[in-house]
């Protein structure tokens, strides 16, 4: 079988890594050994495990953010409960695959500051993803779909916020299974949080 290249053997052994032993735990070394290759070769492909960080989160683990970017470039289509029942699964699938790999860093407050640098640098953050949700929110409030008060901010808050807890709460309960399954509670959580935000006379 023909070997993968090695900048995906990268990713694939940071992603395994970093879900295994945390973010805090694993180094670029560790990486570069599992992935068969120096830890020079790792940094033609990577400036450093940040980045590696923002690519296991893009390329290897649900697609939050691929979702909120096409649904404010591609308006229409679905409704507001149905896409918000869809952002609602896929960030509670994204929280659930990445609280156990930042968990670790807020017990080492140093390595936690020099993670967050690193995101700044990058441009990224916990943040953009209410930053995308919000930004879906006000292109269905231009277009009537939402009431023209909503707070936007605050419902993709509220919305990602639930999607956290859930992998937090659960995580910590010893058998890690939640009470409601994943697409009774995402269906639950946008119909509720719709009924806050739907205009008053709903267009046709």
């Amino acid at each position: 079988m023909e070997r993968k290249p090695t900048r995906a053997r990268i990713v694939d052994a940071a992603c395994e890594l970093m879900l295994t032993l945390g973010l805090a735990r694993t180094t670029t070394k560790e990486i570069a050994r599992a992935a068969g290759c120096s830890e020079a070769a790792l940094y033609k492909h990577f400036t450093g495990k940040e980045e590696l960080f923002v690519t296991v989160l893009e390329e290897r683990l649900p697609g939050l953010g691929a979702l909120l970017t096409r649904l404010v470039t591609e308006p229409g289509g679905a409704s507001v409960e149905e896409n918000l029942t869809e952002i609602a699964r896929q960030a509670a699938l994204f929280y659930e695959r990445t609280f156990p790999m930042a968990a670790s860093l807020y017990a080492e407050p140093r390595l936690k500051r020099r993670h967050e640098e690193g995101m700044r640098r990058l441009g990224t953050g916990p943040h953009r993803p209410i930053e995308g949700l919000t930004a879906y929110l006000d292109a269905e409030r231009e277009a009537g779909r939402i009431h023209p008060e909503a707070d936007t901010h605050a419902a993709a808050s509220l919305l990602l916020g639930a999607c956290a807890q859930r992998a937090f709460a659960y995580d910590a309960t010893g058998d890690g299974r939640p009470p409601r399954p994943l697409d009774d509670f995402a269906a639950g959580l946008a119909r509720t949080l719709l009924r806050g935000i739907a205009p008053a006379d709903p267009p046709r």
